[in-house]
Order: C-alpha cells, then structure tokens, then sequence
C-alpha cells in the first residue's frame, strides 16, 4: 500500500509527522510546501510544491498541476493530508484517480472548521476533527486526540 501524506509547512506539517505512526509498514511518499529535513522524512520520498492559498488563483492553479503530477507520478492507494490548500488539493485530485482520501482538520481549529476542511467534506472518504464539539453526524467525526 502506498500513502500520500501531504501538508503545507509549519503547524500542518507538523501535525502530518505526527500521525507516521499510523503508517508503518505502508510505502510513504510526501509532498509539502517546503523542502524538509532528512530527519522529519528519513529515506520517504518527498515531492516539494509551491506555497499557495485559495485568495491566490494563479498560484493555486499553478500549485494544483504540480500536485496532479505527483499524484500522476506516485499513484498512491491512499491519499492522507493535515491541511491545507496543497492537502485540498491532493483529497480533490486523488480521490477522481480512485484513492482513498483522508483529511484530518488541522488542531489549530478548535472552535472551527478549517476553510479547506470545509470545502474538503465531499471528497474525503474519512474525515475527522481533533475537537468533539466540531464532530456532526454529517462529518467530521471525532475518533480520539490523535494528535
């Protein structure tokens, strides 16, 4: 099985390394926003895309044909992201390939979704919240601080 984490840099990506964990004995492959340490990715492949928001339209297009490429390179069974607009993209794009998507809303958001976690609801096959008061039936749910 081949695992797709993608995250922006800083606080998401963070959260990213901290579900690894989860994917022992999976071949992972990264993708971020900015290029790594060695040590945050140890012998994992990791694909680099440019840093854009969804108030950047050429940005976000220019970012979204970068990660279709990866996606196009990597074909990943599952396609895992912490957020945000490269994570978006990923869920989006991975899921019309046929992967299975995941979307864990980014801690930092206790009181509210985040704007991609938001946008992400229809493309993601499991999405979960850090925060029971976010959870709803209709999504995400909350299974636990898993972070």
């Amino acid at each position: 099985m081949k695992i797709l984490a993608v995250a922006s840099a800083g606080g998401h990506w963070i959260q990213l390394l901290r579900l690894r964990p989860a994917f022992d004995g999976a071949k992972l492959v990264y993708l971020t926003t900015q290029q790594p340490t060695l040590d945050a990715v140890g012998a994992s492949p990791c694909h680099t895309v440019i840093d854009a928001n969804f108030n950047r339209k050429f940005k976000l297009g220019l970012m979204s044909f970068q990660v279709l490429l990866v996606l196009l390179r990597e074909r990943p069974d599952i396609v895992i992201s912490t957020g945000a607009a490269p994570g978006f993209v990923a869920v989006v794009l991975g899921k019309l390939m046929g992967a299975r998507t995941i979307w864990v809303d980014s801690i930092a958001n206790a009181e509210e979704l985040s704007l991609a976690g938001r946008k992400v609801a229809r493309w993601a096959d499991h999405w979960l919240t850090q925060w029971p008061e976010l959870a709803r039936t209709s999504g995400p749910i909350h299974l636990g601080a898993v972070l």
